[in-house]
């Protein structure tokens, strides 16, 4: 969680509006029923087990997804989520800020 943190105040310092982090796919589940993100960023292992159901769910409501996580098989995620980011840890923040910079001006 201490990455998801800083990764949180990183992005917030560049002037993102950044929700979470969410340690398990039930709490993200919960939050995306009530606000649609305008885009995700996932570790694939979350407390209560992998990311697919929520990484489903938020391909079924067109929200970008970048996957940043150690434990990530590019082949596999890439196959199930074409659209999807993939930035293997350890990643700089400036990756991950032009990742999700280049998702949300295609996905407009």
């Amino acid at each position: 969680m201490i990455i998801a943190f800083d990764l949180h105040d990183r992005l917030a310092d560049c002037g993102y509006e950044v929700d979470g982090p969410y340690p398990s796919v039930a709490r993200a589940m919960s939050a995306i029923g009530e606000v649609r993100p305008e885009a995700a960023i996932l570790d694939v292992q979350l407390t209560d087990g992998d990311v697919m159901p929520l990484a489903d769910r938020l391909a079924e409501m067109n929200v970008p997804i970048i996957f940043h996580s150690g434990h990530a098989k590019p082949e596999f995620l890439k196959q199930r989520y074409p659209d999807a980011a993939i930035c293997a840890k350890p990643c700089s923040v400036g990756t991950l800020e032009d990742s999700l910079r280049n998702m949300l001006v295609h996905s407009r």
